[in-house]
């Protein structure tokens, strides 16, 4: 008997006891965990998510909807980028102010041509404040899940507080699993087996995150 064949043959003998013909998965699963720890005000949510972003490293900014425009122009022009990367759908009224030049994501583009692309703004999906985690699901406001890991600096807009839940169960039940999901905590990060710290090796190494309160102009 093979590996394969051991592990599958243990797989069926701990499902024996399920019939799925009379017992759908998501009803043979157990979900009475806990939801959330503790319960939160709004106020309280949000600003545990920017918290815990800013634990991560993460540079959080907060404004109001009318204000997003020319912070997104600040956060750009302190940067120092030539070149914005833009998601097919993200609201153009979000960078009217900008001065880079506008990159469209498109499947053309190689990594090297992303690679050159100073900053990327994006939507998000949802944002879990207990760990403050932003989670994209390549919707139009995001684009491709590469466009996010490929430039070295990251604009994620963060529609407050309809897009902030407390906890990853509450996440997961917005979230479509067929959807290629990026869960991001912090710029990308990593450290060798004595600990020292290295950013950007797996993805940007700043990620700026602007917590919007109201609907941004174009905000869907």
């Amino acid at each position: 008997m093979s590996s394969r064949e051991r592990v599958l043959g243990r797989v069926r003998r701990a499902l024996a006891d399920v019939a799925p013909e009379r017992r759908p998965y998501a009803e043979a699963v157990p979900r009475d965990y806990l939801r959330e720890h503790g319960e939160r005000t709004v106020e309280r949510r949000v600003d545990l998510l920017a918290e815990n972003l800013a634990d991560y490293r993460a540079l959080v900014h907060r404004c109001e909807a009318a204000e997003l425009p020319h912070l997104l122009m600040r956060l750009l022009a302190e940067r120092g980028s030539a070149e914005v990367l833009v998601p097919a759908g993200l609201p153009p009224e979000w960078l009217a102010a900008a001065d880079p030049v506008r990159v469209a994501d498109r499947a053309a583009d190689t990594a090297h041509r992303l690679d050159r692309v100073g900053s990327v703004v994006t939507g998000c999906a949802v944002a879990i404040a207990e760990t403050g985690t932003i989670v994209l699901d390549g919707s139009p406001d995001q684009g491709r899940r590469r466009i996010s890991l490929v430039p070295d600096h990251h604009v994620c807009v963060v529609r407050v507080p309809e897009q902030v839940v407390s906890s990853v169960p509450q996440a997961l039940e917005r979230l479509d699993p067929a959807r290629p999901l990026t869960w991001i905590s912090g710029p990308s990060a990593t450290s060798d087996i004595e600990l020292d710290r290295v950013e950007g090796v797996h993805g940007p190494r700043t990620l700026e995150v602007v917590l919007v309160t109201g609907e941004p102009a174009g905000g869907r």
